[in-house]
């Protein structure tokens, strides 16, 4: 439910210009943003920071934490999972701060390559992998998995994952992405599937449910050669970044992206993170990420105003 009352059914900002689903206002949020997916990581990533001057959950389950790191203002933001999170995450983002907004994505992943747990994969391009609701509206006489891509239209129809095209991250950034995250470990670049979902969209199998996914990670692969894993929020982060555009298109994207994802999941050996390992990950890729961010904005030029954010009256770098 709102906390406070909304101004608008459109554009749903309260009367003291918080958004709905993040719940946060102007000068709350920094220009430069690590997102992660559990809340309770980015509170460990919290300690990464030097000072820290704004924490709040809003109702719906995003965690936002803005401090100082190197000096400047960063934002460290919990999401959850899914598109529909990082689509409420991005749009609300951009419209409480000024100036150009830089979002890393620290993420868990399954590994469809070499990656193994554990490993750092470094998205340079990801595509959409989403269930096609329409081919379970009849259900079949026999058992059915995926078949080859044809170029009949009612032949895709009955195809029952539809494939969206890879959308490239922002080349700079991830360059600054991938330079920091290999001082400290080996990196695994590539293109990232990003499924709608956690099971049937990215193989998993199920009993209970009709999925038809028996042959989904062999047409992952054979669509994109250079996949190295599977998640679900990169594509919807790099798709909103590529049209920041403005209404009209007309516009410079004001929104750079890029994504570094820890193996979780390793797909191929079967292999799951050991708790430890994963934590100690997170926190040794999350300093080379801010430290990416601060490299690709090393100043406040041009950026959101000091003047009644919370980080008003710092001796900024």
């Amino acid at each position: 439910m709102p906390t406070e009352q909304m101004t608008s059914a459109n554009l749903p900002l309260s009367s003291s210009g918080r958004t709905y689903h993040v719940e946060t206002r102007p000068g709350e949020m920094s220009n430069r943003i690590l997102t992660v997916g559990d809340p309770t990581r980015a509170q460990l990533l919290s300690s990464l920071l030097t000072k820290e001057f704004f924490r709040h959950t809003s109702p719906r389950g995003f965690l936002t934490i803005t401090g100082l790191y190197r000096n400047v203002p960063v934002t460290i933001v919990a999401i959850g999972m899914g598109l529909s999170m990082m689509d409420f995450f991005v749009r609300e983002t951009r419209l409480v701060v000024q100036g150009p907004l830089a979002i890393v994505r620290l993420g868990s992943c399954g590994s469809l390559g070499a990656a193994g747990t554990g490993d750092l994969v470094v998205a340079e391009s990801a595509f959409g992998i989403g269930r096609n609701f329409d081919y379970f509206t009849e259900m079949p006489t026999t058992t059915t998995t995926i078949t080859a891509t044809t170029s009949d239209e009612e032949e895709k129809k009955r195809e029952p994952y539809l494939f969206w095209a890879a959308v490239q991250a922002d080349e700079r950034l991830t360059g600054l992405v991938k330079q920091e995250l290999q001082e400290v470990a080996e990196v695994f670049p590539g293109s990232v599937g990003n499924a709608d979902g956690f099971y049937a969209s990215q193989g998993r199998p199920a009993d209970a449910f009709w999925d038809a996914n028996d042959g989904l990670l062999d047409e992952v692969r054979r669509r994109h050669p250079d996949v190295m894993a599977l998640e679900m929020e990169s594509h919807m982060l790099f798709h909103l970044a590529k049209v920041s555009t403005g209404k009209d298109n007309q516009q410079a994207p004001s929104v750079s992206a890029a994504c570094a994802l820890v193996v979780f999941a390793d797909r191929q050996g079967n292999r799951f993170i050991s708790p430890e390992d994963s934590q100690q990950k997170m926190l040794l890729a999350a300093r080379a990420l801010l430290d990416a961010l601060v490299e690709y904005m090393p100043t406040q030029d041009g950026l959101h105003p000091s003047a009644g954010s919370v980080w008003e009256g710092e001796n900024l770098g």
